[in-house]
């Protein structure tokens, strides 16, 4: 990820919240990539989605948050996941 579009994200997310705060990430993920997704969130339920045509799945999960870092950093490690479209 480029490190203009974490600043961003940074500086955007810390005007919305203020930290400890519960987060939402939503990801769009190919059908054969959902475990990798949901390994990131261990311990946290998910809620999931599949598309019309059943090759992607929405996966949404709430977790409590220490801080904008600690939001940027899940999003670097999803982005290395093939496929995955953070929302």
């Amino acid at each position: 990820m480029e490190a203009d579009w974490a600043s961003s994200l940074r500086e955007k997310l810390d005007q919305y919240y203020t930290w400890p705060a519960l987060y939402t990430f939503k990801f769009i993920v190919p059908k054969d990539k959902v475990t990798e997704v949901k390994q990131l969130f261990p311990l946290h339920e998910s809620r999931e989605k599949n598309s019309k045509n059943g090759n992607f799945v929405s996966v949404t999960l709430q977790m409590m948050m220490p801080g904008s870092e600690a939001v940027i950093e899940v999003y670097r490690q999803a982005s290395g996941i093939a496929g995955v479209i953070a929302l």
